[in-house]
């Protein structure tokens, strides 16, 4: 593994610093005249998953997970709280996010008064690879593209089946490595993304399998996001000056460069994407 120190440090400023954010948010929201006071979930469904696939993903891993109304659902580095907020909307289930950026969890804290569902969601500061829960608090542990920032995958593997009733589920997607991803660009998606490391999907089955979970799944997503993220870049480049406008020239560059990067990895099959599965034995 590449990185030995403390990884915390360069997670919570990436996410202190990152484009997506409570601001940016609220801002969208007063251009459309949508005004904080009458705000409801559906406003922000399009605003807050700061994850690939949006809505239809978050629903693929509640199917996976077996998320229903009587559900209690853990959304491991859960961001500014979207998929959360969208899963207890959906499914009328009690959810908890936690994340290691405070900032991340205050404005998800906001957010989810804002749109009235503070009562069957939460946020709580944390680290994914020590779990601040008893042992079988949950009937689903869900994630998104967030254990990049995990050096300690089995710790954090472990802790999730621990939190896990038995019969209970997890399910999450992340950026996987490839097999020709060097450490050279290793050092540079932990340097401009915080991505400390990046499992494989077969690593990440092992992971599974040695914290005991069964009925293992996996699906590679590395075409679906593929597309994405030329979708993405595209928007990017055609909205150079918007862009330059709202963040300054400096951090809109800093994007353009790590959009280029990311998307020529993803285009040689050096980075990929995956939702995996597994339950906990009953």
């Amino acid at each position: 593994m590449l990185f030995a120190m403390d990884h915390r440090p360069l997670v919570i400023d990436y996410y202190d610093r990152h484009p997506i954010n409570e601001a940016r948010i609220l801002a969208s929201l007063a251009r459309r005249g949508t005004s904080p006071a009458t705000l409801t979930p559906e406003d922000l469904f399009d605003l807050d998953q700061d994850h690939y696939g949006g809505r239809e993903a978050v629903e693929a891993l509640a199917r996976t997970a077996g998320i229903a109304g009587e559900s209690t659902v853990l959304d491991v580095c859960a961001g500014l709280g979207g998929p959360a907020r969208f899963l207890s909307w959906r499914y009328s289930c009690r959810v908890t996010g936690i994340d290691l950026t405070e900032s991340r969890c205050r404005s998800a804290t906001r957010l989810t008064r804002m749109v009235g569902l503070s009562r069957r969601v939460a946020f709580v500061g944390g680290d994914a690879a020590a779990l601040p829960f008893a042992s079988g608090s949950f009937t689903a542990v869900v994630s998104q593209e967030g254990w990049l920032h995990i050096p300690d995958k089995e710790r954090c593997v472990r802790e999730c089946a621990r939190v896990l009733a038995p019969g209970g589920r997890l399910a999450f997607t992340d950026w996987t490595a490839g097999s020709k991803l060097s450490p050279r660009e290793r050092s540079q998606l932990q340097k401009w993304m915080a991505a400390v490391h990046v499992e494989s999907l077969d690593g990440y089955q092992q992971l599974l399998a040695r914290a005991g979970f069964a009925a293992i799944e996996t699906e590679d997503l590395t075409g679906e996001w593929r597309w994405i993220m030329r979708e993405r870049l595209t928007k990017h480049q055609k909205r150079q000056e918007e862009g330059v406008a709202r963040f300054g020239r400096s951090v809109y560059e800093e994007y353009t460069q790590l959009y280029t990067f990311f998307a020529g990895l993803l285009e040689t099959g050096k980075i990929g994407g995956g939702r995996l599965s597994a339950a906990k034995p009953g």
